[in-house]
């Protein structure tokens, strides 16, 4: 169990603090849902839990079989609904990553990046769209 605090701090903002570490960050509602857009929004959050929980997950294989990933980057996107409920309709993932990885690996990587626990949490109804592109492709 992680625990963490929120504290409301008004005007569509929050601050949360992450318990064991006590690193903070503080949230702000879009501008297209009232709020000034100054930093993530609980649904931005979501697709950056989901991006890096997939490079994450994809470093815990590669560090244990010897493999870098160093160099590797995550380009992410979140796009709403358009009809009520106001919700996360569709991300977008393209994973770059180092050209060096041999062929035979890659499948390795992405499978455990299309399983990774963010990814096993996301609602199906949730169109999620990933790729990969290897060196300069």
């Amino acid at each position: 169990m992680v625990s963490q605090s929120i504290t409301y701090l008004g005007t569509l903002r929050c601050s949360a603090v992450h318990g064991p570490s006590g690193v903070h960050f503080v949230t702000d509602a879009p501008t297209d849902n009232h709020g000034r857009g100054e930093s993530f929004s609980p649904t931005d959050l979501v697709v950056t839990a989901l991006a890096t929980c997939m490079v994450t997950t994809m470093g815990i294989r590669a560090q244990a079989d010897g493999v870098s990933l160093d160099g590797t980057s995550v380009v992410a996107e979140k796009h709403m609904s358009t009809d009520p409920p106001r919700r996360v309709a569709r991300i977008v993932i393209q994973i770059r990553m180092p050209g060096d990885i041999e062929i035979s690996y890659r499948e390795i990587l992405e499978r455990t990046a299309r399983t990774c626990p963010v990814a096993q949490s996301i609602h199906t109804a949730i169109d999620v769209a990933l790729s990969f592109r290897y060196g300069n492709a």
